[in-house]
């Protein structure tokens, strides 16, 4: 060890000399409220964060100053100099309240442990969310909830037409579904210093302002339960408005907020029909200030957007276009008077999480003609709809339906997914005209076009001619955090086949699937949580998604399977601790990526009322509900509710994981009664399930399967002086299994992390390093593009689900090394790098963006040498563990190299 000491020091001391002269640091990110430049901060007292950038390896703040100033240029608060190492979740501790609708700017600047200071930042901006209280806006639309005979209640699933219930739904009113334009022009004869929109439009809306559309969103705002919260957006609009007469547009369509199936339905739920809340806030530069509210002046038409629905599609048609609608010198004299209604039960809250937008586009990579239609192949399988350019007459009609299979014959195959789902557009004739649809959206890598042909095509009918057409992936804007690559192309291809399932099911809620339910189910967000967390920047988004489960939580303390809870399911599907276990567990995840325990502090109320809610299910500390390993492996029985482990085991190792976490953040939040009491109920639940569960003759729990013995691990429900014997029956299991694994949706993670956390990473090798079912490597000798549902793809159901890839968390914590101390809460802040060096790797490479900046590992072997560079953020600090090494050495942020001889025959054999 103290040669390895000796080769690390050299090498530090070489990355320093080789670095740039002192005092260069510098302010990079700058972060208020864990966004650049927010418009609306939803907080009295915001927090501030900031990189830091070296050229100097072993740099750390030891201060800081914070100074805000108002619109004016006026200083509002100084921090003064504070003597702290901490760069993020600088709390606003001015003693003048921060004005709600206000803009401010703030900068920094700190001094290092070498006594040297850095520049001021660059003065950054930030805008306080106004005063709900002076929202003064009205709901409007084209026709009250009480006169669009829209049903209410949430149990229409799968609704028959023909049933009662079903004659309701098409009963309704027309106007009660149908996409429509609403307009208002107003003056601005002043010179404007800044205009900010503040808009709602439900169920989702596009916004115009004289004849352009205003951001790049997609589904705004976010899906929510509309009876308890309901979000709205801020725009800047300053550069925006002009001198004279200007024009607001809204196009309004369902979204969640009004899905009444048509064609193929999942469930049906109304809040009410599409309606609309805006109020524009215009402040001159003489300091007078104007409004323009959502209110009757504005005036309504049906859209062109005949049809639109979640699960069935939408139908438009050109010909009903009203060139120039949302310009201001439109004759809207044929428009009718919106109606002012009551609008939405739910709370308005400021939507502070990341839009969904169109991140990525792929183009067709193989046209099949089929009988009288053209099937594109276009590579990819994603969550988003295609846009198109297209000539033909008026009154041509053509149809694109989406799947994300096909049928033997080469033809679209919708029964996995959820169908007949389809777009139709009528044209206008009038050139090349282009369109993609604006609410709905599907999973699909196919799309059959019937009624049209592609461009140069031979095909001589006199139909419409599709000059171009793309697939838009569309998913949440949440930044991209993770990286990784490996000398295995299982592994890498696994990688990217897992990432694409997360990003198509990354929307306002971390979705099943991207087409045939779309519904927010929550086992995947704490099982997948790390892998989410390591690919993805969470900070706005997971906040979002813990305000879905305090909506959608019961008054017994429930927490549904889903939420927003759009639909009432029974049994295991609404009550499975696996599921509710994650508004217990999914903030302190969120603790341990970001440093930030807000979340439990906001929500402890609902952790503690779940976890006594599961206690009023449990017989003598046993809970036996729910659905426990759900999909987990057996040939005979490929899906449903567990098969191989226990349900009642899974139920109560979650019960027992829940009072554990809900201990620590009674404690975390000074509840000594709370921490007194839940203590002594984990125990009492630990000694009630090795009692109901363990087998002490045999070393086994349950029924001796992978995840019978993993999740006792996992959770720490062994005795020390069991640990072994029940590692080494864990190990057996899977040798007997042919080193296949038996898990499925829940025990996944806990088989991984149970093998990578006891030094059992070469079986985790040999147990993925090969293309048979199960694995990995089979989904891709098949042909997916992004993760199925079950392990063999060939049995059905999905083929775009990410809750078998809980793989992510041991790619990124063991084979790069990049991890967290057991039981930190730093956010990476401090942390440690420890790569495994297993099976015939030879080399990783992976990267982290942290709030402090980007972790990143390279390492290879080559003849037995293993060599490794790491890169630390300035103002962090990290233990680095060479492999086969119990020792460590500490380094503070920069860049260090590191080596040791491994040995000629270091390697073990892959699968």
């Amino acid at each position: 060890m103290n040669c390895i000491l000796l080769l690390l020091v050299a090498t530090i001391h070489l990355n320093c000399n080789l670095a740039g002269p002192s005092g260069s640091l510098t302010i990079g990110k700058q972060l208020c409220e864990l966004e650049e430049a927010p418009l609306l901060v939803d907080t009295p007292t915001p927090r501030f964060g900031w990189q830091l950038h070296s050229t100097e390896n072993g740099v750390s703040q030891t201060a800081y100053e914070l100074e805000i100033f108002d619109s004016g240029g006026n200083i509002v608060w100084k921090s003064g100099k504070v003597i702290s190492d901490q760069s993020q979740h600088i709390p606003y501790s001015g003693e003048r309240p921060l004005e709600a609708g206000e803009q401010y700017g703030w900068r920094v600047r700190v001094w290092d442990n070498k006594g040297n200071g850095s520049p001021w930042s660059k003065m950054s901006q930030f805008r306080m969310a106004p005063d709900l209280n002076k929202l003064n806006a009205q709901w409007i639309g084209a026709i009250k909830r009480k006169d669009s005979n829209l049903p209410e209640g949430r149990d229409y699933h799968s609704v028959s037409d023909s049933s009662e219930k079903g004659e309701r739904w098409r009963a309704t009113n027309p106007l009660s579904k149908r996409s429509i334009y609403l307009r208002r022009t107003f003056k601005v004869q002043k010179r404007v210093k800044s205009a900010i929109v503040y808009i709602s439009g439900l169920g989702h809306y596009e916004l115009s302002l004289n004849g352009k559309k205003i951001g790049n969103d997609q589904f705004n705002p976010l899906w929510s339960d509309y009876d308890k919260t309901v979000y709205y957006n801020g725009y800047d609009l300053t550069a925006e408005l002009t001198r004279g007469e200007n024009a607001v547009g809204v196009l309004l369509g369902n979204g969640f907020y009004n899905e009444q199936g048509g064609r193929y339905k999942k469930m049906q739920v109304s809040f009410g029909p599409p309606t609309l809340f805006l109020k524009l806030c215009i402040t001159y530069a003489d300091g007078s200030t104007a409004e323009i509210i959502s209110d009757n002046k504005w005036k309504y038409s049906p859209s062109p957007i005949l049809f639109n629905s979640m699960y069935g599609g939408e139908d438009y048609d050109a010909r009903l276009e009203q060139p120039g609608w949302d310009k201001p010198d439109f004759d809207d004299s044929n428009w009718r008077p919106v109606v002012v209604d009551d609008g939405p039960k739910g709370e308005l809250r400021a939507q502070t999480a990341t839009p969904v937008k169109e991140m990525e586009y792929f183009t067709v990579r193989e046209i099949r003609r089929i009988g009288e239609s053209y099937i594109l192949d276009m590579g990819q399988n994603l969550s988003g709809y295609p846009a198109f350019t297209v000539t033909g007459k008026r009154g041509d009609k053509i149809r694109l339906t989406v799947a994300e299979r096909i049928n033997d014959d080469g033809s679209i195959n919708q029964t996995q997914s959820g169908g007949p789902y389809y777009y139709e557009y009528t044209l206008k004739g009038e050139g090349e005209e282009s369109w993609h649809p604006r609410f709905s959206y599907y999973g699909y890598r196919y799309i059959q076009i019937e009624g049209a042909k592609p461009a140069k095509s031979p095909d001589n009918r006199d139909i419409p001619v599709i000059r171009e057409i793309r697939s838009c992936f569309v998913y949440n804007s949440a930044e991209p955090a993770g990286r990784f690559h490996s000398s295995n192309e299982i592994f890498n291809n696994a990688h990217t086949l897992i990432v694409n399932a997360i990003k198509s099911n990354m929307h306002a809620v971390f979705t099943d699937c991207p087409h045939r339910e779309k519904l927010g189910w929550l086992e995947q967000i704490h099982l997948n949580g790390p892998g989410l967390y390591y690919n993805f920047n969470l900070g706005r988004l997971a906040p979002k998604i813990m305000q879905d489960i305090h909506d959608a939580q019961l008054p017994n303390g429930l927490i549904t399977s889903i939420a927003p809870e759009y639909v009432i399911f029974e049994g295991g599907f609404r009550d499975s601790p696996e599921w509710g276990s994650a508004g217990v567990i999914f903030p302190f995840m969120y603790y341990q990526f970001y440093g930030d325990n807000s979340l439990i502090v906001k929500h402890y109320d609902v952790m503690k009322r779940y976890v006594d809610y599961l206690g009023t299910t449990a017989k003598e500390h046993i809970v036996s509900h729910g659905l426990g390993d759900w999909c987990d492996y057996r040939e005979d029985q490929p899906y449903g509710v567990s098969h191989n482990t226990p349900v009642p085991l899974s139920a109560t190792a979650h019960y027992y994981m829940v009072i554990d976490y809900l201990a620590q953040a009674a404690e975390m939040t000074g509840r000594e009664e709370d921490l007194a009491y839940y203590s002594r109920l984990r125990e009492d639940v630990k000694s009630a399930y090795n009692n109901a569960f363990f087998d002490k003759a045999t070393g086994q729990y349950g029924t001796g399967s992978q995840a019978s013995n993993a999740i006792s691990l996992f959770a720490g429900l062994v005795d020390p002086e069991q640990k072994e014997a029940v590692i080494e029956n864990l190990i057996k299991s899977i040798e007997a299994n042919g080193y296949w694994l038996s898990t499925g949706d829940v025990g996944n993670r806990y088989l991984f992390q149970a093998l990578a956390r006891n030094g059992l990473n070469e079986m985790m090798y040999r147990m993925h390093n090969h293309s048979e079912v199960p694995g990995y490597g089979f989904q891709l000798q098949f042909g997916a593009t992004t993760l199925t549902e079950l392990w063999d793809p060939r049995k059905g159901a999905s083929w775009n689900h990410f809750m078998m890839g809980q793989i992510e968390e041991w790619f990124y914590r063991s084979l790069a090394g990049i991890d967290l101390e057991e039981n930190a809460y730093s956010g990476f802040k401090s942390f440690k790098i420890a790569p495994q060096v297993v099976g015939d790797l030879t080399d990783v490479e992976a990267s982290y963006n942290t709030l402090y900046g980007t972790i990143s590992v390279k390492w290879k072997v080559d003849n037995g040498q293993f060599v490794m560079d790491i890169e630390v953020p300035v103002n962090c600090e990290a233990k680095v563990y060479l492999p086969r090494e119990t020792g460590y050495t500490t380094v503070k942020g920069g860049k260090y190299h590191f080596s040791k001889e491994l040995g000629l025959h270091w390697q073990s054999s892959g699968r």
